[in-house]
């Protein structure tokens, strides 16, 4: 007769416990080394020669190199990264910004505007006032209508 054996009791829960640790800190390695070499690249203070030489000692000796660098540098890292997170939430905000102003139309109130003033110069009559008024105020403004805008000229 063959004997089975059974995994729980050839395994025990505390050495789960303990496999399960050491796969953490294992992963938690990993996205150490990985932050610090993006960390070298992002530093603009440093050198060629600098980030060569600390990429080089990461790869060559990575948890001495990794724990050296965090020893280091360790204190600007988080530093340079909310920077780069700023500039890119500014470019992004420069971006939107820029995208919506290319197609952004005068609102209602500045057409009035613009309309009453034509009117007060004498440029238009009351009729078409009234008419461009009542574009203006179902929202096709005069510019949709006739594909410019009404500057009184």
């Amino acid at each position: 007769m063959s004997t089975q054996t059974y995994l729980a009791y050839d395994y025990p829960l505390l050495s789960v416990f303990w496999s399960m640790l050491l796969f953490f800190l294992w992963i938690m390695w990993f996205v150490l080394l990985f932050r610090v070499v993006v960390d070298i690249f992002r530093d603009d203070d440093m050198s060629g020669w600098a980030k060569a030489g600390w990429l080089a000692f990461t790869i060559l000796l990575p948890f001495l190199g990794v724990f050296v660098y965090v020893i280091a540098r360790g204190k600007n890292m988080g530093r340079r990264e909310i920077s780069q997170a700023r500039a890119q939430q500014e470019a992004f905000d420069a971006r939107i910004r820029e995208a919506a102003g290319t197609q952004t139309q005068p609102s209602s109130i500045d057409e009035l505007a613009k309309l009453s003033d034509i009117r007060a110069r004498g440029d238009i009559t009351d009729e078409e006032f009234r008419r461009a008024k009542e574009l203006v105020l179902a929202g096709h403004g005069p510019a949709e209508h006739t594909g410019s805008t009404t500057t009184g000229r």
